[in-house]
């Protein structure tokens, strides 16, 4: 395993990191911790969930992967073999979470709680703000679009203020945003140095070979100040995998099982990942293995979150570790890329 340092922290996080929000959902309890064994005896130590897991949010399902990472903690005690992350949920209709999801200090504390509680643990190492309390663009929008209805005000100083407070009472160690633009990620940052408050730091955003928006404007962020992406959906929900390009798919994978998850699941977003199946397969490897790899190959990235619903795809993900892509595979992506720019938001 390779392992990088958390922003400006002393943490150092597993470049592969084990996101959890199956668990509970498409994956019982007795599999989520056979998952969670597994991926901390390959030199995993990195895990992250949210407090509205499993996916997709349903009233029945919230709280249950946190729950069962929970349980895993209490059996195995184990709590200081790893870093955990978890997140508080923004504004949305799933007020059945709490309501109004707001990112006020009530609603944080209250959020943090919860999660603490289901998770079993004293404390989190990382605690994420989920998505922007303002409407901006993200969750598969590419261009921004000013609501002047938008009723949010101006509260990164409130937030952060929270945050040292959960901070100073011992119940998070860091704090790191998710799903943010440029100007939210600066934004945050300006405002810790200004008030000497807590810095984000991570940002857990979208990026695979077919979404590599993250490269225009926070890459360099990332890089410059230190707060390094934490990759999701690198294999853009299993469609940079060979089972959807070798009619090997079923209506238990992701993509056939919840519709309403289309980000990844069109024409334009198939053929680009058609061709890196070509690519891949011509280089005597699994779709899967090149994707991921790309993306732990890249300067910006802190750690690059896989997901499994098997434990083939949990040990072929892992070991994606191994794999350094030649200059001609880059170049074959950077080929692709320049045909296809994006196609998944």
């Amino acid at each position: 395993m390779i392992y990088d340092q958390l922003g400006q922290t002393k943490l150092q996080v597993s470049k592969i990191c084990l996101g959890t929000m199956t668990f509970g959902e498409q994956n019982t309890e007795a599999e989520g911790h056979e998952q969670l064994d597994y991926a901390l005896d390959q030199g995993v130590n990195f895990i992250d969930t949210a407090e509205m897991y499993a996916v997709p949010g349903r009233k029945e399902t919230q709280g249950s992967t946190e729950q069962i990472i929970g349980n895993w903690i209490a059996k195995r005690k184990n709590r200081d073999k790893f870093i955990l992350a978890t997140k508080v949920t923004g504004p949305s209709k799933m007020t059945w979470i709490r309501n109004p999801l707001r990112f006020t200090r009530k609603q944080i504390t209250t959020a943090i709680e919860g999660s603490l509680q289901r998770l079993q643990t004293d404390y989190v190492d990382l605690y994420q703000l989920h998505w922007p309390e303002r409407k901006t663009n993200f969750f598969g929008k590419r261009s921004f679009v000013y609501d002047s209805s938008d009723p949010w005000a101006d509260n990164f100083l409130d937030i952060l203020e929270t945050l040292r407070d959960l901070q100073q009472a011992g119940k998070i160690r860091h704090f790191g945003i998710s799903n943010e633009t440029p100007w939210g990620t600066m934004r945050y940052l300006q405002e810790a140095d200004k008030h000497d408050l807590p810095r984000c730091m991570s940002v857990q955003n979208p990026y695979s070979i077919l979404n590599r928006s993250y490269e225009v404007g926070m890459a360099e962020i990332s890089i410059r100040e230190k707060c390094g992406l934490l990759a999701y959906s690198p294999l853009a929900f299993g469609l940079l995998s060979n089972k959807y390009h070798e009619g090997m798919d079923t209506a238990r994978d992701r993509l056939n099982k919840f519709k309403q998850m289309s980000r990844y699941n069109h024409q334009t977003a198939r053929e680009a990942a058609s061709a890196y199946y070509e690519l891949a397969r011509e280089n005597g490897m699994s779709l899967a293995q090149m994707a991921l790899a790309f993306v732990n190959s890249r300067p910006f990235v802190t750690s690059n979150i896989i997901g499994a619903t098997t434990m083939q795809q949990l040990r072929e993900n892992i070991a994606s570790i191994d794999i350094t892509l030649s200059n001609s595979i880059i170049q074959g992506i950077e080929t692709i890329q320049d045909r296809i720019p994006n196609p998944a938001p």
